[in-house]
């Protein structure tokens, strides 16, 4: 009798109703979104799926989408509530390649199966070093390599309840092969868009010393002014035939600014290079095999000869210089 003496609740007031409609819905996490459809499958498997049932999941996976962008590529264990997939987020510019991002909730299928989790393990950590470095067509196709070796890998531990565990150590080599190749793909991809960057920074150094060495010589001629720039060009070419004879290779974990830091800076150092040994032959430390009939411009060619090399091999000018120097002055 207690309820009926009791006064009804009081309706919740507009400004409560208000607060409570203003407050935005939580994005649905990736382990929610597997839970989710591991009880619709299993209910939509055995019929008994009911509208909200589906209704919820559709709800979760749309909340889970909007935060990550499109699920393009998923596996969702039929055993476990485990799962991986692979989301694209498009970019403001329509032409841009959209952000790719792995997803993993796989602690209770290879809770039994430690190498399983050793290699899905190795994919997370592709994953993630896939999308902090490559960017463009190359990150969407690393990640794609990642997203079908997680797949195969959670599949081997899927069919273990249901088959023999012995069946799955060559399809495990097999998967282990090939993310080992989608690794040297990520290295491949990250270490030529380093080169990119590199080259970008070496370019633009470059670029500026010839222009502000150009004005000089237009205006009075410098022979150091122009070793600089014979030995900057020497350093730029050395970069570019390493770049096409494939034995050119950066730290390409580091970012593409630190990339474009270390392209600047070498320019810097064929020029320095450049500049001591033009001083080194005008100041009589070292000679050029020419007649003392020759024209002075031959002279200022043979010089710039010797810059460009300096420039194109630093160990050819430490050598040369070294040489130069008396014995007790050697390092």
């Amino acid at each position: 009798m207690t309820e009926l003496t009791q006064p009804p609740a009081a309706a919740p007031s507009d400004a409560v109703q208000h607060a409570e409609q203003s407050v935005a819905p939580r994005s649905t996490t990736f382990s929610e979104l597997v839970y989710s459809h591991f009880d619709w499958w299993h209910a939509l498997r055995s019929g008994s799926v009911a509208a909200g049932a589906t209704k919820e999941y559709r709800a979760a996976r749309a909340s889970f989408e909007q935060r990550y962008g499109e699920i393009v590529s998923a596996y969702w264990c039929s055993q476990v509530e485990s799962a991986v997939a692979l989301t694209h987020r498009q970019r403001r510019l329509p032409w841009a390649s959209p952000v790719s991002t792995f997803h993993r909730e796989s602690e209770w299928a290879t809770q039994d199966a430690p190498e399983i989790a050793t290699e899905l393990h190795r994919c997370d950590e592709l994953a993630v070093r896939a999308k902090t470095v490559l960017t463009g067509v190359r990150q969407v196709i690393c990640m794609q390599l990642v997203m079908a070796c997680a797949a195969h890998l959670l599949s081997l531990v899927d069919a273990r309840v249901t088959h023999d565990e012995a069946k799955n150590a060559e399809a495990l080599e097999r998967e282990r092969n090939a993310l080992a190749r989608a690794e040297t793909y990520y290295c491949e991809a990250a270490n030529g868009q380093a080169q990119v960057a590199y080259f970008v920074g070496m370019a633009s150094v470059a670029a500026v010393l010839g222009v502000a060495a150009t004005i000089w010589l237009v205006v009075d001629w410098s022979a150091p002014v122009a070793a600089l720039v014979a030995g900057s060009a020497g350093a730029v070419v050395s970069v570019i035939q390493r770049i096409n004879q494939g034995t050119f290779s950066l730290e390409y974990d580091t970012g593409r600014l630190y990339a474009m830091f270390l392209g600047g800076l070498r320019p810097l150092i064929g020029g320095a290079f450049a500049l001591v040994l033009s001083f080194a032959f005008t100041g009589g430390l070292l000679s050029l095999p020419l007649a003392a009939a020759e024209p002075e411009a031959h002279r200022r060619l043979a010089l710039l000869v010797v810059a460009f090399v300096a420039g194109f091999s630093e160990r050819w000018a430490q050598d040369t210089l070294a040489a130069a120097m008396p014995s007790g002055q050697k390092s």
